[in-house]
């Protein structure tokens, strides 16, 4: 499984900058919400993570894994297979997500499947082609 990426203070605090940097870098059909407060993970794609607003402790893979907090600016890209879970967020937190190709992430509760191992995209959702997640 291919470890997470964290972004810090990459995006402008708008959820439109998030949307077209990542459709600009093939990461569509971008969706505005949050993250759940319960471990689950994608089977079936990657997932990116862009904070416009307030902030949340992400944690990543499962129960045991570390947590990051994100604010307003910030990127995480989730790998497939890697659990994540909301462990707590400003009143105001609010992200735009999208992955690969528009594909719609499955949803799969539990502490994440590490034998996922799906092709890594050609583009970061930030970063573009050959750097950052991609790379």
């Amino acid at each position: 499984m291919t470890a997470p990426v964290v972004h810090k203070g990459v995006g402008e605090p708008r959820p439109a900058w998030f949307e077209n940097r990542f459709a600009a870098n093939g990461w569509t059909g971008a969706w505005r919400n949050g993250v759940h407060e319960f471990h689950h993970y994608h089977a079936t794609t990657h997932e990116a993570l862009g904070c416009y607003a307030g902030w949340a402790d992400i944690q990543l893979g499962g129960p045991s894994g570390e947590i990051h907090r994100i604010e307003a600016g910030d990127v995480v890209v989730v790998p497939a297979g890697l659990a994540h879970c909301n462990r707590g967020q400003s009143d105001n937190f609010a992200l735009v997500g999208a992955c690969p190709g528009g594909v719609t992430p499955d949803m799969q509760k539990g502490e994440g499947d590490p034998s996922i191992t799906l092709p890594r995209p050609p583009h970061d959702p930030v970063l573009g082609a050959g750097r950052g997640f991609s790379a």
